[in-house]
């Protein structure tokens, strides 16, 4: 069993550079996951650690390039303000009767004004990326 978790585990290591062009997320949290886990396990607790670390990294949005934050900030606020009681929180979706706009440059990101923050969002869940303020 012990064998067959650090084969897993190198395996996972080994691949690393692959995942890096992918996304940052994996790659970081493979590794943060890894030297946890192998302070608390030793070397299995650094291959379920770097398993672990590296699934919940994927999960994890990453922050919106700068190119799309600097073209949201350049929009103009709209005249009739969205208001909504729940505060605007990274990770969480907005409701989905809050109308966003794509941003023509990266169409992964939309964005809107809600409570006069500028936010972006997922525009598939409309799941908050980043609030401008």
């Amino acid at each position: 069993m012990r064998k067959t978790i650090l084969a897993a585990g190198a395996a996972i290591l080994v691949s690393m550079p692959v995942y890096a062009f992918a996304g940052g997320g994996a790659v970081t949290g493979a590794i943060g996951g890894a030297a946890t886990g192998a302070v608390v396990g030793g070397p299995v607790g650094a291959a379920v650690g770097g398993v672990a670390g590296a699934i919940t990294g994927a999960a994890v949005d990453q922050p919106p390039p700068d190119r799309v934050v600097t073209y949201v900030q350049e929009q103009p606020m709209p005249e009739q303000p969205v208001v909504v009681e729940q505060p605007v929180v990274v990770g969480k979706p907005l409701p989905q009767t809050i109308q966003v706009t794509p941003v023509p440059e990266d169409p992964h990101y939309a964005y809107t004004v809600v409570n006069h923050e500028r936010v972006i969002v997922d525009p598939r869940t409309n799941t908050v990326v980043k609030v401008i303020e």
